[in-house]
């Protein structure tokens, strides 16, 4: 293909991803009611000292305020819903480079990517009520905490996102290794360089300033890492068997 032939490629899988994600956010916007109970939940299970009202709700600051935290949420739910959509039109820009056996891979690919990313949702679900405790203990007993709907949420689902592609990276490691791209021993002497990296992007997706939570983003990034080295070894290992026997 030249070069205008994969813009145009790229152009239409875009156009197929985005569209996606336009459906998905609207089914999100529709399921909003019944989700926000889960949404709220981490909120609803801190003590009654960490929020003001006995019965659990959120407030609206602004006018505005509750229509912007239903488009973002159902933005973010439509990203959920449009995954394995996205993930096949990126496979498939990536395939013509593939052979036939490597393409069957398709499949197991946008498969995993999604469970990757509802697995990354999930670890998230289970650190959020930590740091919420932990972010709103900062101030001492003479800062009463009251959230709004847009801030309480947009860490919510900034925690969620950042989890979900968290998860993502040994998926993509082990595809750039499976096209080729990286090596076992390309990724081993990007260690150090890739630790940092962790543990800075770490201290950025958590918003608090404890180790145990640093940790506990970070830890999962150094073993996905380590994995994707394993992966990597096994199918360099497999390419020189392969040019041995021809």
């Amino acid at each position: 293909m030249t070069l205008l032939e994969h813009l145009r490629e790229l152009r239409t899988r875009l156009f197929k991803a985005v569209v996606a994600l336009a459906v998905g956010t609207v089914v999100g916007y529709l399921l909003f009611p019944y989700v926000l109970d889960i949404l709220i939940a981490p909120y609803c299970d801190l003590p009654e000292g960490m929020r003001t009202q006995e019965r659990c709700t959120l407030v609206a600051l602004r006018p505005l305020e509750p229509f912007s935290v239903r488009i973002r949420t159902a933005l973010v739910i439509g990203l959920f819903i449009a995954g394995p959509v996205m993930f096949t039109q990126l496979w498939r820009f990536i395939t013509p480079g593939l052979t036939r056996r490597e393409r069957s891979f398709a499949l197991p690919f946008v498969v995993l990517s999604q469970v990757m990313f509802g697995f990354g949702i999930l670890f998230a679900y289970l650190v959020i009520p930590r740091a919420l405790a932990i972010l709103l203990g900062l101030g001492g007993p003479l800062v009463e905490p009251m959230l709004s709907a847009s801030e309480y949420l947009k860490f919510f689902l900034a925690m969620c996102v950042a989890f979900g592609l968290v998860f993502e990276l040994p998926l993509v490691l082990i595809s750039l290794a499976f096209t080729g791209v990286v090596t076992a021993n390309g990724l081993r002497r990007a260690r150090p360089y890739s630790v940092v990296a962790m543990m800075a992007a770490s201290a950025i997706i958590t918003p608090t300033t404890d180790a145990v939570t640093l940790l506990l983003v970070a830890g999962p990034m150094w073993l996905f890492y380590e994995l994707s080295i394993g992966v990597a070894w096994y199918l360099d290992r497999r390419r020189t068997r392969r040019g041995r026997r021809r």
